[in-house]
């Protein structure tokens, strides 16, 4: 029997927020440049790094903020620096090299910022007249492949990716650059998101927008598995376009970043950070950088676009929520009729202007706690679909049958379906200041019931802690020490794992404290508990994201 309700829009689970924080260290030193490590260099081990784990755990994010006088501004702006820590036998060895995008090769050349990026306009030719400067401006630039944000993989092959229609094919053994993949040549899209997911057969799926003269779309993208031999090349044929959603404001369409995806379903969720097209063509004009186009819009309400994955059909309930923005989803699965979603959700979407390399290494003090304390609380939450909705369905009632789920789906006269979350947190999570860059055992359990995720902490403006969060009871596990700022953490499961948490979880910890003091930490994924750590005589910047690929 379905529970009645006397929700409205307005009812939602009590705002959370972490506590102030003060005396936060400066962290200017992992935003600098650093300079790469071609050759690979052993690393010095304390404790132990399993045996069992043999591979490369490769990580992605900006590596040289200048060029000759010139200065990038923002911190998404820096190029893409590859990292790469080989794992074999308890040995780890370490290499990174930049990657050798025409951005990087451009920059280089000139000896100045010539190409411009996320929040940085690069200034025109000096030894141009200045009508031909003036005249440049008004030239559509070409999008940038400066892939700085992540390693994806499309048909057994590495790239790496950005938010521009480029991606960068990799070789993960050398991290050697090759070939330049342009999105377009292989399906309709204009761009595509750096966070793709797979199925169990090997075909990867992913969102890709597309605007012209019948408006702006929101594409979901699949590329077939590999199959049989292929050569040495780039390779995405059989890419389609299963499903084009369009934008509820073609001239505002929403930013994203990535999307859920369950056994059966895609959900592209269309926030209210806008991007203005048309400011976009006169910030062109104007010298003003791609930043400046986005606002956040709290006034509208977040839409879950729900599309079947098998056929591209979209369903025809519209369900909708409380605004809200998110980057990153944890996992999102099927029950008993429901599509649940768990997410990592702000309040407010202002958050992009934040991250400017002046931001960034302000010096310790009431400036920097400030900036800090101005920063949005991030923090998991879960939505519930309802899939079976139809004009039966009675109104004004909670849809959600789950008994462990306190979120509710509620259909309203006009036939939308409002959701209201239930917050995936106890009280303990503020402490540590929320989290961000959640992962999960993604080969065995995404898309499928699950108990555990792990994620950074965010007590400072970068993480500076890792946790475990145990879904049943809300409960943390954490590890956490003054200083030391540890990356996206990476779940590898251990062989014959009986157990959803049986095996490791990996991480990048840099510091700002102490000159080459980086290294890379293994810890217990049961326990959460260090095993051992390989220390790296080297300068790592701070990053964004990565993977751990098996590999001889």
């Amino acid at each position: 029997m379905l529970d009645p309700v006397s929700q409205t829009e307005n009812t939602q689970p009590e705002k959370k927020t972490r506590p102030p924080a003060q005396g936060l260290e400066c962290i200017g030193p992992l935003v600098r440049t650093v300079d790469e490590t071609i050759d690979p260099i052993g690393t010095v081990i304390r404790g132990a790094i399993p045996s069992w784990i043999n591979g490369s755990f490769l990580r992605n994010g900006p590596g040289k903020f200048e060029f000759g006088q010139t200065s990038f501004n923002h911190w998404f702006d820096g190029m893409a620096l590859m990292h790469r820590f080989h794992i074999k036998d308890g040995a780890v060895a370490y290499s990174s090299r930049f990657l050798r995008s025409d951005s990087y090769v451009q920059n280089t050349e000139k000896n100045r910022i010539v190409v411009s990026e996320f929040g940085t306009v690069a200034t025109p030719d000096p030894c141009k007249s200045i009508f031909d400067r003036f005249f440049s401006r008004f030239k559509v630039p070409e999008a940038t492949d400066n892939a700085d944000v992540s390693f994806v993989k499309y048909k057994g092959d590495f790239y790496v990716s950005t938010e521009t229609n480029f991606m960068r094919r990799i070789d993960p053994g050398t991290l050697q650059t090759k070939e330049k993949v342009d999105w377009r040549t292989f399906v309709a899209v204009n761009a595509a998101s750096a966070h793709p997911h797979y199925d169990g057969a090997g075909a990867a799926y992913n969102m890709g927008n597309s605007y012209g003269r019948s408006g702006f779309f929101y594409n979901i993208v699949r590329v077939p598995p590999a199959h049989g031999s292929k050569g040495d090349e780039a390779d995405l044929s059989g890419a389609e376009v299963i499903c084009s959603i369009p934008a509820s404001d073609a001239r505002k369409p929403s930013y994203y970043h990535s999307f859920a995806m369950s056994e059966n379903h895609v959900v592209f969720i269309e926030q209210p950070i806008k991007l203005d097209i048309l400011r976009f063509m006169v910030n062109r004009i104007m010298g003003k950088s791609f930043q400046k186009i986005m606002s956040w819009q709290p006034g509208l309400d977040v839409t879950f676009h729900v599309v079947n994955r098998h056929t591209g059909q979209k369903s025809e309930t519209a369900y909708y929520g409380s605004a809200m923005f998110t980057l990153h989803q944890i996992n999102a699965y099927e029950d008993q009729g429901h599509l649940v979603m768990d997410m990592c959700c702000g309040e407010d979407g202002n958050v992009f202007d934040d991250f400017t390399l002046e931001n960034l290494r302000r010096a310790a003090g009431e400036d920097l706690d400030k900036f800090y304390n101005s920063l949005c609380t991030i923090l998991p939450r879960r939505y519930v679909l309802p899939l079976e909705v139809n004009d039966q369905t009675p109104t004004d009632e909670n849809l959600v049958r789950l008994p462990f789920c306190s979120a509710t789906a509620v259909k309203k006269t006009d036939g939308r379906v409002y959701c209201s979350h239930e917050n995936l947190f106890s009280e303990d999570l503020l402490e540590f200041g929320g989290l961000e860059f959640p992962q999960i055992n993604y080969a065995h359990y995404n898309a499928h019931p699950y108990r555990y995720f792990y994620a950074c902490g965010f007590g400072h403006v970068f993480g500076d802690s890792l946790l475990k969060m145990d879904l049943e009871g809300k409960k943390l596990k954490s590890w956490r020490h003054p200083g030391l700022f540890p990356s996206e953490p990476i779940f590898v499961p251990a062989p014959n794992a009986s157990e959803e948490d049986d095996g490791v979880v990996m991480s990048v910890v840099i510091t700002p404290r102490q000159e080459k003091s980086t290294f890379l930490l293994v810890l217990d994924a049961k326990t959460f508990t260090e095993l051992g750590r390989a220390e790296v005589p080297v300068n790592i910047p701070a990053g964004t994201h990565g993977i751990f690929c098996e590999m001889a």
